[in-house]
């Protein structure tokens, strides 16, 4: 079982969900996690979707070295960003799992 940092204050409005040894970049997928942070399930799955059609970005905060510019990212108040398709579809199962694991609690 999965051991988390911190305990959640209600577990009955929360749900859980973990991927372990996912075949995509740390980086891109730390990045995407970070930005649908504090995201409800149907806003981080609508950006998530966006970010595979390229209408909005992730921005790179952290491991940003040898990334683009784009305008996209002034929404985040940053310049630069990508659209790791890739990490966005393995989040989006992720996603799907917590919904799961909440319908059944």
């Amino acid at each position: 079982m999965v051991k988390y940092a911190k305990e959640i204050r209600n577990p009955g409005k929360c749900a859980k969900a973990a991927a372990v040894d996912l075949r995509v970049h740390f980086k891109n997928t730390y990045e995407t996690a970070r930005a649908i942070r504090r995201m409800n399930l149907l806003e981080a799955k609508k950006y998530l979707n966006a970010v595979i059609e390229k209408k909005r970005c992730v921005p790179f905060r952290r491991y940003n070295g040898g990334v683009g510019r784009t305008n996209q990212a002034k929404e985040f108040n940053h310049t630069q960003g990508r659209w790791p398709v890739k990490s966005c579809k393995f989040l989006l199962n992720v996603l799907d799992n917590v919904q799961a694991n909440a319908e059944v609690i």
